[in-house]
């Protein structure tokens, strides 16, 4: 998996991610990181990381145009303002924003160890969906998966919205009961074909960036070509009224 952090500096945060990402990853894992205004990486942040046992050799800070053209599985956006720069520049298969807030919004005495400690959370939750090889998910198992009226129309539902949560899924699903839609949500998590991320009191759901090329398509190929399948479902999502992912990406 080829991945790209990114955030304006390039100093510390994408830093971070980038050195914990190649750390846990070892072989099947390329991690880079860039920044639209790449400063010099400070002493602190080198200093944490080789305390962690983590190699600084390699780390240093640049520009994304050192990218330019070249494709990642997945980039990862770590700040807003590069959100909001490169928001049509970014080559990956999967683009993927985080909320961490950088050592210097936090009001704490060890705020560059929290930051690291939430960076690798994140990270190997991103890498544990790795754990299930490609060829590990059977066809059989994937389209078994897809044989249920709720499992298919999220992830149809997702394909469209990115990410959503399971309030959001209930909404847009007219279900009533939380734990069968999350009884669903943890079938396709364990088949792999789900991965979730924490935002304080809720937990979004998207689909497995490392999924196989011909899963996504199908599940792409589907929408595509029936959109009326999940069109009421979009319907009750867009007049639902303070959503947590709109929140969410607004704090992002």
């Amino acid at each position: 998996m080829k991945i790209l952090f990114l955030c304006s500096g390039n100093a510390t945060r994408s830093i971070i991610a980038q050195a914990i990402a190649n750390f846990h990853g070892g072989a099947d894992v390329q991690a880079f990181s860039a920044g639209t205004k790449p400063s010099e990486i400070k002493p602190e942040v080198l200093a944490l990381l080789q305390h962690k046992g983590i190699k600084t050799d390699s780390l240093y800070s640049k520009h994304l145009d050192t990218y330019q053209g070249e494709h990642f599985d997945v980039v990862v956006t770590l700040c807003d303002e590069v959100r909001a720069e490169c928001e049509h520049q970014l080559q990956g298969q999967h683009i993927l924003p985080w909320e961490i807030a950088s050592p210097s919004a936090r009001h704490s005495v060890n705020a560059l160890q929290q930051t690291l400690f939430e960076i690798n959370e994140q990270v190997t939750a991103l890498l544990d969906q790795k754990k299930i090889r490609p060829d590990e998910i059977s066809p059989l198992l994937f389209y078994k998966c897809l044989a249920d009226d709720i499992r298919l129309k999220t992830l149809a539902m997702l394909n469209v919205e990115g990410e959503l949560c399971v309030c959001e899924l209930m909404i847009a699903l007219e279900q009533e009961s939380q734990p069968k839609v999350s009884r669903h949500l943890s079938q396709l998590k364990k088949a792999g074909i789900l991965c979730d991320r924490k935002y304080k009191k809720w937990v979004f759901y998207s689909i497995n960036p490392t999924l196989p090329e011909w899963m996504q398509a199908v599940i792409n190929t589907t929408v595509l070509h029936q959109p009326n399948y999940i069109a009421l479902e979009l319907k009750r999502l867009s007049s639902m009224g303070e959503r947590p992912s709109q929140a969410a990406a607004c704090c992002e």
